[in-house]
This record gives C-alpha cells, sequence and structure tokens, in this order.
C-alpha cells in the first residue's frame, strides 16, 4: 500500500515490510516516510485546518456516517486484515471492525451537536449590560498517534472526533500495523472527506514521530501507547493540547462471596484476549485468602480450555503476540517470577510468537509481572486478608487505567469505587469493557484526557468567549 500525503497517494523506494505474526509470512509492505514528508504533511495540514473548519457540521456528519456505512459492508474484509497485521483471532478482529463503525457513527453524531452555552454575565456587578456566549472551535491541526493493538478502532477513535469537530489530522499508525489505518483513510475519501481533512503517514517513529509532535503547527497530538512514549511527546510536545492512553497493570478484587466459576469465566474472558496485548487486559487477581484454592482450582481448566494457533483458523482462540521479542518478554517475566517463589499453574510455554495462556500463582506484589505492565497472556494471582488489604494493593502501582471487583456485598463494591484509582471500574466484570460512546481514559500514569466521541470531541476543540458591550 502507499501512504496518503498532501493529497497524493506516494510511493517511496524505501519500504517497510507488514507481516503476519503467526508465521512471517508477508502481507504487504508501506513506504517508509522521513522528516521531509513530515514537514510536508505539516504544511498542507495547516490548509487543511481552514478547510475542515469551514466544513458544516452537516457535511461532517454526512461524510462520517457514509464512511461507517462503508465499513459496515466492508466488515469482513476489514476484520481479517485486522486480524492478518495483529495477530489476533479472526472473532476479534471482525468485533473490532463492528466497533469501528460504531466509532465512527458516534463521531458523525457528534459533528451535528457541536455547541457554545450563553453565560449570565449580569450575574457580576459589571455585567448588567453585557451578552455573553462561548464558542466551540476546532484546534487546527491534529496529531493522532495510534497503537499495534488495535490497528483500526483506535484509529477511529482519534480520527473520527478529530473530524467531527472540523480539525485535519496526521494520522501515524504503528509500524507494525499500518495498514488498517490507510484502508479507513481511503474510505473516507471514498465517503466524500476533502483530500486536505486527512494523511496517513506510515514509518518508523523513532525517525518521524518527534518532528511530528514537536511541531508548533500540531495543535493537538493525540496518543494510545507505553507510558515511556506517552512521556516523551509530553516532554517534546510544547505548549498544545495533549490526549495520553497510556499502560497499565489492572488488578481484579475477588471478594470471598464471588460466585467464582463467573470470576474464572470472567477473568478468562478479559485476561487473554488478543493474547493479552489490551491496556485494559486483566493482569492481577488479587483474591481472598478465604477462597485462594477454590478460585485457582476454577480458573485452571477455562485458562487450558483456550487453544492458541493460527490466528486465521476460527477454531483459534489465543493467537500469536505482535511480535516473537515480546512472547520472549513474557516468558523472561514468567520464570523470574517463578524464580522468585510464584507457581506456574496453567501455561509457561512458547513457541515462536506464541506464549501459551498462562496463570501464575503466589505472586509477590512487588514481582516485575505484577508492578509493572505485562501486556501478555498471563496473569498473577496473589491473595490478601481483608477489603482495606485489597484496595492498598490495586491502588499499589503508578497506573491506574481500569480496575475491577466480584462481589455481593454493597458496601465492599462502593469502597472500592470510591478508593480505587482507576479512570475505569467495574463490579462483577473485569477491567476489560469498554463501550466504544463512554468516557474512557485513565489517572495517574495512565495518562489523561477522555476518549469516546462525545468526550474527544471536547479535547479537540478550544471554547472561545464571546462578550457583548451593549449600551442599553
Amino acid at each position: 500500500m502507499k501512504l496518503f500525503i498532501a493529497g497524493e497517494w506516494v510511493a517511496k523506494s524505501n519500504k517497510i515490510e507488514v507481516k503476519n505474526p503467526f508465521d512471517n509470512s508477508m502481507v504487504d509492505t508501506v513506504p517508509k516516510a522521513d522528516a521531509g514528508d513530515i514537514d510536508r504533511a505539516l504544511s498542507f495540514a495547516e490548509t487543511g485546518a481552514k478547510v475542515m473548519a469551514r466544513l458544516p457540521g452537516y457535511e461532517r456528519w454526512r461524510i462520517l456516517r457514509k464512511a461507517a456505512d462503508l465499513m459496515a459492508a466492508r466488515n469482513e474484509e476489514l476484520g481479517r486484515l485486522i486480524s492478518a497485521e495483529e495477530g489476533k483471532i479472526l472473532a476479534e478482529g471482525r468485533l473490532e471492525a463492528n466497533r469501528a463503525v460504531e466509532t465512527i457513527m458516534g463521531s458523525a453524531e457528534e459533528a451535528k451537536r457541536l455547541h457554545g452555552e450563553t453565560v449570565p454575565l449580569d450575574g457580576d456587578p459589571g455585567g448588567s449590560r453585557k451578552l455573553g456566549f462561548t464558542l466551540r472551535v476546532p484546534c487546527g491541526v491534529v496529531a493522532a498517534i495510534s497503537p499495534f493493538n488495535f490497528p483500526l478502532n483506535l484509529v477511529c477513535h482519534k480520527v473520527g472526533p478529530a473530524l467531527a469537530a472540523g480539525n485535519s489530522v496526521i494520522v501515524k499508525p504503528a509500524t507494525d500495523t499500518p495498514l488498517s489505518a490507510l484502508r479507513l483513510t481511503e474510505i473516507l475519501l471514498e465517503a466524500g472527506l476533502p483530500p486536505e481533512g486527512i494523511q496517513c503517514i506510515t514509518g518508523s517513529g523513532a525517525e518521524i514521530g518527534d518532528a511530528l509532535v514537536s511541531d508548533r503547527r500540531v495543535r493537538k497530538i493525540t496518543f494510545t501507547g507505553s507510558r515511556e512514549i506517552g512521556d516523551r511527546i509530553c516532554r517534546l510536545a510544547g505548549i498544545k493540547k495533549v490526549t495520553m492512553e497510556l499502560g497499565s497493570n489492572c488488578p481484579v478484587i475477588v471478594m470471598p462471596d464471588a460466585d467464582l466459576d463467573k470470576v474464572a469465566t470472567a477473568v478468562a474472558a478479559t485476561g487473554y484476549a488478543n493474547a493479552g496485548q489490551v491496556c485494559i487486559s486483566t493482569q492481577r487477581v488479587l483474591t481472598s485468602g478465604k477462597i485462594y484454592s477454590d478460585f485457582l482450582s476454577a480458573l485452571g481448566p477455562k485458562v487450558q480450555a483456550l487453544a492458541t494457533g493460527n490466528q486465521l483458523r476460527e477454531e483459534t482462540k489465543v493467537g500469536p503476540m505482535v511480535r516473537e521479542a515480546d512472547a520472549l518478554r513474557v516468558e523472561e517475566w514468567v520464570q523470574e517470577a517463578v524464580g522468585g517463589g510464584a507457581r506456574v499453574i496453567v501455561g509457561g510455554t512458547r513457541s515462536g510468537a506464541i506464549y501459551a495462556p498462562t496463570v501464575v500463582a503466589d505472586v509477590n506484589p512487588k514481582m516485575r509481572i505484577s508492578c509493572d505492565e505485562l501486556f501478555g497472556p498471563a496473569v498473577a494471582v496473589t491473595p490478601f486478608n481483608s477489603i482495606d488489604e485489597a484496595v492498598e494493593l490495586a491502588n499499589d502501582s503508578v497506573y491506574g487505567l481500569a480496575a475491577g471487583i466480584f462481589t455481593e456485598n454493597l458496601e465492599w463494591a462502593m469502597k472500592f469505587a470510591r478508593r480505587v484509582e482507576a479512570g475505569n471500574l467495574h463490579i462483577n466484570w473485569g477491567p476489560q469493557w469498554r463501550a466504544d460512546l463512554m468516557p474512557y481514559g485513565g489517572v495517574k500514569e495512565s495518562g489523561f484526557g477522555k476518549e469516546g466521541p462525545r468526550y474527544a470531541v471536547e479535547e479537540m476543540t478550544e471554547l472561545k468567549m464571546v462578550v457583548f458591550h451593549l449600551s442599553e
């Protein structure tokens, strides 16, 4: 595929190979952009920001709604492309393609809802002859930097609200998974988006990322990725609006009154989807000592039943990780935990980029598998004695993206909701659940700002205050 820059589909002699993580077979190639391409893109985006700002909300709605319809008609094609380049199983690829339709459709609806409000200036001692109201206006040029693990839907969560708000957007997809973003760009142009409204640049983040985020012509950055890269972007960004969706090591608290079969089912679903490569995956399972052994007995068979293999086969439940290096890292962390006294109950083996779904018991909270972001198909189980200890353990992290608790006790549930430091809190389910319309974001070093079309549009706009000074 080609990259899309300055209104043109461009090929370059320097290319990046996009490979299927399961067998390393070639899926496609994309051009490798350089710093010169970024400068060209930014110059064009400045013009694009003016074009998009003049486009009426109805027209932005019409374009995004048509794009959603085109995506829905191509669901199978998009789902298979996601699975081929990223490694998630077909069922998850199709689900992501469906969710992306909802994200674009929700963004379209927000294009009609941009509005300010009147401000009661006569409530001020000197405001009796003043009329005030606010206008919500686009930021201008938006840089959207997306990760590999949801190569279509997370791009849509950035592009959809940016366009709905009247911005131009430069998309920098993950180097491992650029194809879905390029296909989305094609669909948006087919739906009638002015070419000035979007550009999609493929290449190494190390080479082109710094030039993009540090440029003054960019007025808004929306980034999903690692805490380390997010920190670097924030230091380079300068004075501009920034949304950061960063990592986590999400805890699940299992209280002694929990339905253990329900818990085990939820952990198996939320700990291993996309081979654990989801920032809200269940990673730490903090389990009451009163039911600790029973829980491990309930969880083991459900995890054991998750068949691994070629993600493009319907029967596969867990596919490869995006890179073999990542599977090696998970293997290293698990072995490190075992060396420190933890036990592997299920899994613990690797074949190439496939790491078997793994349960590690008796984990000390200070072990790396518990206190850092694993981002792989393993969960760490740790016992506790009381709800207060469980909350303390859940909060003992630099992260705060999502958390879950299983209990029928209202007092415990409310203590969890009020005291656990996370942006998304789930009662009687795991942390890996997201409706694309809800406000989604973390606290602490999991980032700041919210996604979800309604909330992201606010992040993608500025408020202007208008005051009429009246003579009567």
